[in-house]
């Protein structure tokens, strides 16, 4: 099939995405969130998510199908997100795929979140040129991959090795007194402060680390120090300056980011870095991002911010990229996993 309608489903965290696509060209990218529901907790909760998946996926189908103009027979194929992610919310909306898989007796791709954030980058109507590295920051994953083709060739280059940067913004927002999710509150905390007033760490970029985690990251030595700079404030009788500790906490974050990815770029040779995934929505990340790659003649592509959150339009989009390739579809005795690797961008493959 040249142009496949092909609806995809999205439950690995707390977002229910449900997105339509025809070849490369959207048609309806519907999204519920259960973020409201965990803001009460400081983060997510993974019983709480799945039954938010549970409510929210027939009308979420059926919003999906509306705005897209089509109706479920005219479905080609359906794709859904096998991995990696919350279990429980995983197993919901594989359950659900393969019931209406069946029921439109279409075929089903099982593909990986984490390739499915590059697929968005199809789905704004420009050519996409590989090979290109690429930079995923989300509240779970902080990843940086080098992807030589999309549907047949991702390469893992570093990834964090303990908090993703966004929970890192959520754990630094609670020790300011800020509200969940973190990520929005200290960029408009930071808006006031200044990135140069304090110099926190910046994980992994010592000579020292170069050897074995140049593309790597971590972010718990740098919530450590924030939390302790501001525990000997307090303990000092002194006010915090919030505004400056939000300001160069993120400064902190966005420089191990954007220099590890355009370090990628260099040392691969590759003048392209494509930037995914929910804390993309952050300003300052891609103003350093645009200016410092513009200043080493690397591309930057980011898709509209719409399509950087999770969302069911990318697993759609992959699944149709799959097909459009002649990939065969995904056979029914695969399950929900938590921990799959990038480098299986589609899994339970026909023989």
């Amino acid at each position: 099939m040249s142009e496949p309608l092909v609806l995809g489903i999205e439950t690995s965290c707390d977002e229910t995405g449900i997105g339509i696509v025809r070849g490369r060209t959207l048609l309806a990218n519907v999204i519920a969130s259960s973020m409201d529901e965990h803001a009460r907790y400081g983060g997510v909760v993974p019983e709480v998510a799945a039954r938010a998946h549970l409510e929210a996926l027939h009308p979420a189908i059926e919003s999906a199908v509306t705005e897209a103009g089509v109706t479920l027979a005219e479905v080609d194929a359906v794709a859904v997100t096998s991995g990696p992610g919350l279990a429980g919310a995983l197993m919901v909306g594989v359950g659900a795929a393969k019931a209406l898989a069946v029921s439109l007796d279409v075929p089903l791709y099982a593909v990986n979140h984490l390739v499915g954030h590059l697929a968005a980058d199809v789905l704004t109507g420009e050519a996409v040129d590989y090979p290109t590295v690429a930079l995923l920051v989300s509240g779970g994953h902080t990843s940086l991959l080098l992807v030589r083709d999309l549907v047949s060739d991702v390469e893992l280059l570093g990834e964090t090795m303990d908090d993703a940067a966004g929970e890192a913004f959520d754990k630094i927002a609670r020790i300011l007194g800020l509200p969940y999710p973190g990520g929005p509150e200290i960029d408009r905390a930071a808006a006031a402060g200044n990135p140069e007033a304090i110099r926190f760490p910046r994980g992994l970029s010592r000579a020292s680390d170069m050897a074995d985690h140049r593309y790597d990251f971590s972010f718990s030595g740098l919530k450590t120090a924030v939390a302790r700079w501001v525990e000997q404030r307090e303990a000092a009788g002194e006010p915090v300056p919030v505004p400056d500790v939000a300001a160069s906490f993120r400064e902190a974050v966005v420089d191990v980011l954007v220099t590890k990815a355009l370090d990628a770029c260099a040392r691969h040779g590759v003048p392209r870095l494509l930037l995914g995934g929910g804390v993309i929505a952050n300003r300052r990340l891609r103003e350093v991002a645009l200016a410092r790659a513009e200043a080493a003649g690397v591309e930057v592509r980011i898709p509209p911010l719409s399509l950087c959150t999770d969302n069911g339009a990318m697993i759609a989009g992959l699944a149709a990229e799959l097909i459009m390739a002649g990939r065969a579809a995904s056979t029914f005795d695969f399950g929900a996993d938590s921990t799959l690797p990038v480098t299986d961008i589609q899994v339970a493959v026909r023989a």
